[in-house]
């Protein structure tokens, strides 16, 4: 299997008011993109700072690759650049993906920052060079992204070849079946509930951590050496390289730290850590614990219960997106392995 992609390269700038193609041609191209925007941002440019609102969100095409049943997912997430404010944009002219669509199961509740792979959508093999474009309509800004099966962007789900590493497992009840990676089924379970009152949510999580650790400073070498390593730490925490809203973009690596400290920044962290977010629904969703961190003692074969509850302010079906990241962290720390996600549903009186 293809080794996963590793991201270097910087943020780049996001050029408002035109469409931006990433040039070539067929399949072994890079990725090919376009982005519109019909008013500049406030700031104008992705790489500077955040406003609290009036911004943009753009769609982010991940990668795409096999699942476990040996058909394939192109994986979706979003980056919010508003620092305090969420958006519901509902599917339609404003929340679409085409052809075929607007409604693939993407969300409809957009939090704030970057969300890693919050959907997925099944191809079958047959789907060719096929593309379908999502399109996102927020504070009068207007942000597409297209993808397709591209090559360059690959991904292995299930294992970090250079370390070892694999997605946290979950299930739903202490007897049910194990889910792992990208999101599969349309909703995984189906809860009911009444306004204002908590609905429990638990959920089951058992990790294999890296079976390979990676020394941030070779014995003998200096700090700053240590800061670049060949294959990176798998404590880092670098963002997946990704096509948001059209442009490609990965973050810089950040350094897991060291010291008393950062032991615990890692203790506090957990093993596996899940978290909590409104999907889809009418309503505000209050989360009681909306990150939880669990510890496993890095025993791959013992599952660690995580109960929280969502008390829900209007009556509606609601969706939830449950993630599970490892030590690797958000985005799976650039490698876009290993972490696990799932939606379930709840019907609220």
């Amino acid at each position: 299997m293809r080794k996963n992609r590793v991201s270097t390269v910087a943020m780049a700038t996001a050029v408002a008011t035109a469409s931006l193609m990433l040039s070539g041609s067929g399949l072994g191209t890079a990725a090919l993109a376009k982005v519109t925007q019909i008013r500049t941002p406030p700031q104008g440019v992705l790489v500077e700072p955040l406003g609290n609102a009036g911004e943009a969100v753009f769609p982010a095409f991940e990668g795409w690759g096999p699942t476990k049943d040996g058909s394939a997912v192109l994986l979706l997430g979003y980056f919010n650049r508003n620092k305090e404010q969420a958006l519901d944009i509902a599917v339609g002219p404003d929340n679409r993906i085409e052809p075929g669509g607007p409604d693939f199961g993407q969300p409809t509740h957009f939090q704030t920052g970057r969300q890693y792979g919050v959907f997925a959508i099944p191809i079958p093999k047959d789907f060719g060079t096929r593309r379908l474009t999502w399109t996102l309509v927020a504070n009068g800004h207007t942000s597409s992204v297209s993808f397709w099966a591209n090559p360059p962007y690959w991904i292995d789900f299930y294992k970090n070849h250079a370390n070892g590493n694999e997605p946290p497992r979950i299930k739903f009840s202490p007897t049910g079946a194990e889910l792992i990676g990208p999101p599969r089924e349309r909703f995984v379970q189906e809860l009911t509930g009444a306004v204002g009152q908590p609905v429990p949510l638990t959920l089951w999580a058992a990790d294999q951590p890296p079976t390979t650790v990676f020394e941030a400073t070779p014995p003998g070498g200096s700090a700053a050496a240590g800061r670049e390593p060949a294959t990176r730490p798998a404590g880092t925490t670098e963002p997946p390289q990704a096509i948001i809203g059209g442009r490609v973009f990965s973050g810089g690596l950040t350094p897991a730290g060291g010291g008393g400290a950062a032991a615990a920044a890692r203790a506090a962290r957990g093993d596996i850590r899940v978290l909590w977010k409104k999907y889809r629904g009418p309503g505000d969703v209050k989360i009681a614990d909306e990150t939880l961190a669990l510890i496993n003692d890095k025993d791959a074969k013992k599952f660690v219960e995580a109960k929280t509850t969502a008390t829900f302010s209007k009556p509606g079906v609601y969706w939830l997106r449950a993630q599970i990241n490892d030590s690797s962290g958000e985005g799976g720390g650039g490698d876009q392995c290993c972490w696990t996600t799932a939606h379930i549903t709840v019907t609220v009186k």
